[in-house]
């Protein structure tokens, strides 16, 4: 296989860049939209399934053993009162802003789609994706 040329490197970079860009913001849209819990799980069912992902993580394929291990931490963050990671949204919606455009045009996402999820209306004029993309 012939080594990628410099233009094909840049182009991957650039696709990577934007999908790291997208996915960070639309997690943190996802997340502020939740519901956060108003009182917290109980400790032995959290203990059970910390067990359970014990088990199940000896057997897990990779992509399924990070999971496990993010919920894993998670349920350890929740039993230890550890807060949360304040999520910086201005921050991900500024780097959406420089990347939804080309992302838009590689996948071919509309803005009815981008509305559906919840990105808004005003952050996607920013990102030069109008009602006609």
């Amino acid at each position: 296989m012939a080594p990628f040329s410099e233009d094909h490197k840049a182009a991957m970079k650039a696709s990577h860049d934007q999908n790291r860009g997208v996915r960070a913001y639309l997690e943190a849209l996802e997340s502020t939209r939740t519901p956060r819990r108003a009182s917290r799980r109980n400790p032995e069912k959290l203990q059970a399934r910390r067990a359970e992902i014990a088990e199940e993580t000896k057997t897990a394929g990779p992509v399924k053993k990070l999971e496990l291990v993010q919920e894993r931490m998670d349920i350890d963050r929740e039993l230890t009162d550890e807060p949360v990671e304040e999520i910086n949204i201005e921050e991900l919606e500024n780097s959406f802003v420089q990347v939804a455009a080309g992302y838009s045009q590689r996948k071919g996402i509309s803005y009815a789609a981008w509305r559906e999820i919840g990105v808004a209306a005003d952050v996607l004029k920013r990102s030069g994706i109008s009602r006609s993309s």
